[in-house]
């Protein structure tokens, strides 16, 4: 029986992601008739179609599809067995996968992802910046950074921030022209500006004060999918924005925005780092994990 090659697996994998036989290729360093060669002897031997092909397109068939989910996890496990044989225990070698939020990943550039490059020279950040959540197993990453709510109950979790409150702001010159909201009841009359949520929906604010619960749907002027456009907008004076605190603070502090109704903003969980426990703890992603609580016990420190 012929025996299915680690080679042929891993370009399977690279045409599934990149959708596209050139940029596989390209992402593999190997020719693209290679490439087409490869997928074609590997869907000869196990008799089925595992793309669909056009002059413009690629995509997994239905089988494709079953057989890079079952794959996928396997090979990433042999490339974390690979870098952890060849990284000494002290000094961690290779490449650390991890799937963020786009907010996330510049709120921890500093301190957090810059010492961890300087202290640990010989590794590797690939940070893929999703809003939407995916299976980080399936998806070949070493781990994911999320909300605490937002983490699934199945995996291990490691706080990287406090806890913060999601606030109402606007510029001094809007609450000039316009007014502050006393109530969240007054709100309805303001402008607002929406967060477009992954899913296409726009949030809708939830306020909360001695267990009583307001959602408010907001008359949005402007809506915007990531939190540095919301914060330059409500800078700008186009309206009322529902942001964190983790964004806004040099902004309240400079009085470049300033803050209503707090008594109703609730707090929320922070951000965690998560990673599945039924596997051995790749040498990298653990130095990640005790410099993320060394850091997080210096800023508590007294």
């Amino acid at each position: 029986m012929h025996r299915t090659g680690l080679t042929e697996l891993e370009v399977v994998l690279a045409v599934a992601h990149r959708k596209s036989f050139r940029a596989a290729a390209r992402e593999l360093g190997m020719s693209a008739t290679a490439v087409s060669n490869a997928v074609a002897g590997l869907e000869a031997r196990l008799q089925t179609r595992l793309f669909h092909r056009s002059t413009r397109s690629v995509a997994l068939t239905e089988a494709g599809q079953r057989y890079v989910d079952r794959i996928a996890p396997a090979l990433a496990e042999l490339r974390r067995a690979a870098e952890e044989i060849k990284a000494a225990p002290e000094q961690p070698a290779g490449t650390l996968r991890i799937n963020a939020p786009p907010e996330a990943v510049s709120l921890l550039f500093d301190p957090l992802l810059r010492h961890y490059l300087a202290r640990f020279p010989h590794m590797r950040l690939d940070i893929s910046s999703q809003s939407k959540m995916v299976d980080i197993i399936a998806e070949g990453f070493d781990a994911g950074i999320r909300l605490a709510e937002a983490v699934p109950q199945d995996m291990i979790a490691v706080p990287l921030t406090d806890d913060a409150r999601m606030l109402i702001v606007g510029s001094p010159g809007y609450f000039a022209k316009h007014g502050k909201p006393q109530t969240p009841d007054d709100l309805t009359r303001h402008q607002g500006i929406g967060m477009r949520l992954s899913h296409g929906g726009v949030y809708q604010w939830e306020l909360e004060h001695h267990q009583q619960k307001f959602t408010v749907s907001m008359t949005n002027r402007v809506v915007f999918s990531e939190m540095r456009s919301i914060r330059q907008a409500a800078r700008c004076g186009f309206g009322l924005a529902f942001v964190s605190e983790w964004f806004i603070r040099e902004d309240l502090a400079s009085g470049r925005l300033i803050s209503v109704l707090e008594p109703w903003c609730p707090s929320f969980g922070g951000l965690r780092l998560y990673y599945s426990g039924r596997r051995h703890v790749p040498a990298g992603l653990k130095a990640f994990i005790d410099l993320a609580r060394e850091l997080r016990c210096a800023q508590t420190a007294p």
